[in-house]
């Protein structure tokens, strides 16, 4: 089936010569998939609309902080009131305070915090700041966590364990990619000897996604998180938890409070802007107070606490603490993993389907997923045919094989089972 995409067509035939690749993010321009990518004029509730006027059921959620849906109305009538006051001052507004008070209040590990504008720039200010307190270079990471395009994250694995990494791009200096080691997720071992071999008085910082949603979606082995924070106290490494994607979505206190473990430090973006560009990091007081100006770790930004993305990530916080959705999201998670196993089975193909809350994520591979190397003996073409079906019967997945999906308080049970009888009848046309 076609899709009537001349609309989207010619934006992207404009975009190309304007911007590189057609596109303000990689991922958007359907590389991976094929076709050219959709140009979204609106969206409602659980829905998108295309600039063709095509709507579709969405499953990406600008990528998880739509939680409440698109366009809730308590986030339009906060930036409406925001917006009666300015957009931005370049000075403290009492918006940023009680953003501040009400993250710290929310997440125990939070004595302190910083509002910054992205989670690339939460993921790096966090790592400089590790580093500073420790006087310690050092960072491990984990093969297909994300934290963003900073330098010091955007680097490939090393050939073994306690490898330092190789650039993972152009423009990303070896000097700065010898400071990260990346391996495998979900290995506790691996990350034993890599601390030992490099010598855990050179390691500052450990960073991971509690769940993974970078590489799909990858859930942590029983044990395995309280075992890091147990390696990261014995040693006085900084354990820090990106929660861009799990914070305020997979709980009310994120990932931390789902699995019961405490980081050092943590970062946010997503769900605490409201759909509005934010990023946050904080953790122990004693580690903040390293920051300018109270201390010598420098950091700085212009809109860093805009009022309106003040205002949206407040609105929406407060919407989720008050009528608490959570319950509500996992059994919709739940009722989509159930339906999905149930369908990819009878189409006969192999699938390792997972969820945490109302993030989910399905890999056409027999499972089970629970790391880089595993992810990536996934049927990709595969997955090429089955988001094209998907698309054609308006359902918007994420472009990728390797990305989440997210539901969102808009879903209902009949989306979801409509779902479900689609991806079946489109797995039973294409595998």
């Amino acid at each position: 089936m076609s899709l009537p995409q001349q609309q989207s067509r010619d934006y992207y035939e404009r975009a190309v010569k304007v911007i590189p690749g057609g596109v303000n993010s990689p991922v958007r321009a359907f590389r991976a998939v094929g076709g050219d990518p959709l140009f979204i004029r609106d969206a409602q509730g659980a829905h998108i609309t295309d600039a063709d006027g095509r709507e579709y059921v969405d499953y990406v959620g600008s990528w998880g902080p739509m939680i409440l849906g698109h366009r809730p109305a308590v986030v339009v009538d906060a930036l409406r009131r925001s917006l009666e006051r300015g957009t931005s001052f370049g000075a403290p507004t009492d918006l940023e305070v009680e953003m501040a008070e009400l993250l710290c209040d929310l997440i125990p590990s939070l004595e302190m915090v910083r509002m910054v504008n992205s989670g690339t720039e939460a993921c790096m200010t966090a790592l400089r700041l590790a580093r500073g307190a420790t006087g310690r270079d050092v960072v491990i990471k984990f093969n297909g966590c994300y934290h963003g395009h900073s330098d010091s994250l955007l680097v490939a694995a090393g050939s073994g364990v306690a490898t330092f990494g190789i650039s993972g791009s152009p423009g990303v200096p070896d000097d700065i990619a010898r400071c990260t080691v990346s391996i495998e997720y979900n290995d506790l071992d691996i990350l034993q000897q890599t601390i030992q071999q490099i010598g855990a008085d050179k390691v500052a910082a450990v960073i991971l996604e509690p769940v993974a949603g970078n590489m799909g979606l990858v859930v942590p082995q029983e044990g395995y998180l309280q075992a890091v924070r147990d390696l990261c106290t014995q040693h006085g490494i900084v354990l820090i938890f990106d929660e861009v994607m799990t914070g305020f979505r997979v709980a009310l206190g994120g990932a931390q409070e789902r699995f019961g473990i405490t980081p050092d430090l943590s970062t946010y973006s997503k769900v605490i802007g409201g759909g509005l560009p934010v990023g946050a990091f904080g953790g122990r007081a004693d580690l903040m107070e390293q920051l300018a100006p109270s201390g010598p770790v420098y950091q700085a930004g212009t809109l860093s606490g805009n009022p309106l993305a003040m205002a949206a990530g407040l609105a929406t916080i407060h919407h989720l603490r008050e009528t608490n959705p959570y319950p509500r999201l996992e059994q919709l998670g739940q009722r989509w993993m159930d339906g999905m196993r149930r369908v990819t089975a009878e189409a006969g193909v192999a699938s390792s389907i997972d969820g945490c809350g109302s993030m989910v994520g399905m890999y056409f591979h027999p499972g089970p997923v629970r790391n880089y190397t595993e992810v990536q003996a996934a049927d990709t073409e595969l997955f090429q045919r089955y988001f094209r079906g998907m698309l054609a019967a308006g359902y918007y997945l994420a472009p990728s094989a390797f990305e989440a999906g997210f539901i969102s308080v808009e879903h209902t049970d009949a989306l979801i089972d409509a779902t479900i009888e689609a991806a079946g009848q489109v797995l039973k046309e294409v595998a």
